[in-house]
């Protein structure tokens, strides 16, 4: 049966109009959009609805992490992050709080930030075994880079002086030897949070679909995973078949060094794996992303244990890099690879430019994540390979003035996230927000890569601007194709699938302003309302 809707209609689409009155959708694809004359004359017969507001495609979060951000958004975790809890004396309260009422149960907790929560003591064994006892509990950063942990939770993870560091990541060590209660990088993360994730199993088929509903509310029709579990593909089938599933999710496994890549078995519209996750090097807020000038000695870099002139380091050697991405690139699998450092942003690419030239690769789509310290050079050069980028522009909203005055300085921290510099390299770039890191508030990074302005009114005194077309189709069209599902989703065109929001004002004529606080009315997928 089909179903015309009505409404003003903004198609986002170079084979349509501007704007349109009408859409006609048949089994959950677009057949027709055009003017409500002519789509009620071509449908006689069909359903109309009207939908009130302005209607554009479904937004695509192309960097997202809803298996974890399923568990560390949930109340399984204590929520310490800066946009819940902005300063120190209630982050240490709320942890306090969770160890009394614990009762011997370990704590999990989540968005420790000393560059925004000013005030923050160090996080080492010997303070969290000072406020949590015997109690097992462990803090994770809010960059997700790192994590800290008492004795208590050492011994329930398996983890003492003698565990080894694995590939890529490490553990703290005292001048004896011993923990010192950190962990950095994905793989040792991983460890320290196990009896987390396994705690979890048992509540994911609660708070998965809670979450993905709560995406869908944002008016996110599509969202990746840069960090899938293959373990939920079961549950992602139950809740497609009991009608639960509101989003379209596109998965990349975590590469391993010594990995063996899954086979390609395809998958369909809903649900499908797109590549594989490299980290190259780390997050700014903990000193480990390889830049080639060094940090800014300043009180706030102190406090993060960093001593003058800092310079961070990749995870990996070049060497090292291009043998795990090798057997993922041999296989066809996208690479999506973390890169934050202009040092490691050259590394990865030369990778790239090798495994590219060896397996004689076209349409690769190779995606460098996040490119914070990005120069203008390095997207022309990434754009020649056919390498595309995703932005993490909502660092700007939220650390704009800590990048500049804390960290960089003006010439390296003013020009962070230059998504800019992306578009005018020719790249299809997007904008993400990197899961449970910054909330998910895709029209905000249309306006803050507008705008290049923090949440505080700092304009950033680098970097260019972009254009209110390449803010949309960020989160869009550019989206789609960076998932490869641009035959699919991304714009209101005939042979398209029916995914689509109402929100409250005309994204393409409201200010940048007005743009960031756009709200959505309602989320329809396949042309079925969802949220």
């Amino acid at each position: 049966m089909t179903t015309v809707f009505t409404g003003r209609i903004r198609p986002l689409s170079p084979s349509a109009d501007a704007e349109a009155e009408a859409m006609a959708v048949d089994g959950g694809t677009i057949v027709a959009v055009g003017s409500s004359d002519d789509l009620r004359h071509s449908f006689p017969d069909a359903d109309v609805v009207a939908l009130e507001g302005w209607v554009m495609p479904g937004l695509i979060e192309p960097h997202g992490h809803p298996g974890f951000s399923a568990i560390l958004l949930s109340d399984l975790v204590v929520d310490l992050r800066p946009v819940v809890i902005p300063d120190a004396d209630g982050v240490l309260a709320a942890l306090r709080t969770a160890v009394a009422d614990a009762a011997g149960e370990a704590v999990f907790a989540n968005g420790w930030d000393a560059l925004l929560q000013r005030g923050l003591p160090d996080p080492d064994i010997r303070f969290l075994d000072e406020l949590a006892g015997s109690v097992p509990l462990v803090v994770i950063h809010n960059s997700g880079h790192s994590v800290y942990f008492n004795t208590a939770a050492a011994f329930a993870a398996g983890l003492d002086r003698n565990t080894p560091d694995p590939a890529g990541a490490s553990f703290g060590r005292d001048a004896a030897g011993e923990l010192t209660g950190v962990a950095r990088e994905a793989a040792a993360v991983e460890m320290v949070v196990a009896p987390m994730l396994a705690k979890a199993q048992q509540h994911l088929p609660r708070i998965l679909p809670a979450h993905l509903t709560d995406l869908a509310s944002r008016g996110i029709t599509t969202v990746s995973d840069l960090s899938w579990n293959p373990d939920l593909n079961p549950l992602i089938e139950t809740l497609r078949a009991q009608g639960e599933m509101p989003v379209r999710l596109r998965w990349y496994e975590m590469s391993r060094p010594d990995g063996t890549p899954a086979a390609r078995e395809g998958g369909d519209a809903v649900f499908r794996q797109t590549g594989a996750k490299i980290w190259s090097d780390g997050s700014p807020w903990v000193g480990n992303i390889a830049t080639s000038f060094p940090y800014l000695d300043t009180p706030a870099t102190r406090s993060l244990g960093l001593e003058p002139h800092h310079v961070g380091n990749a995870n990996y050697t070049a060497e090292q890099l291009r043998t795990i991405a090798e057997p993922y690139a041999a296989a066809g699998w996208q690479l999506a690879c973390h890169v934050h450092g202009d040092l490691a942003i050259d590394a990865t690419l030369d990778v790239y430019e090798q495994l590219i030239g060896q397996h004689g690769l076209a349409d690769h789509r190779f995606r460098l994540e996040h490119c914070g310290a990005m120069m203008p050079a390095q997207f022309e050069r990434a754009a020649a390979l056919g390498v595309t980028v995703s932005i993490f522009v909502d660092h700007i909203t939220y650390w704009g003035e800590v990048l500049v005055d804390d960290l960089f300085g003006a010439e390296h921290g003013g020009a962070w996230a230059d998504a800019g510099a992306a578009f005018a390299a020719g790249h299809r770039a997007t904008f993400h927000n990197d899961g449970w890191v910054t909330p998910n508030e895709p029209f905000r990074n249309m306006a803050v890569a507008e705008t290049r302005t923090t949440r505080n009114g700092y304009r950033m005194p680098g970097g260019s601007a972009v254009t209110r077309e390449q803010a949309l189709l960020a989160h869009t069209a550019h989206a789609a194709w960076q998932l490869f599902s641009d035959h699919e989703v991304g714009a209101l065109a005939p042979g398209l699938l029916a995914d689509f929001i109402v929100v409250d004002r005309d994204p393409v004529m409201v200010s940048a302003q007005d743009l960031a606080a756009t709200q959505v009315k309602a989320t329809y997928v396949s042309g079925i309302r969802v949220a």
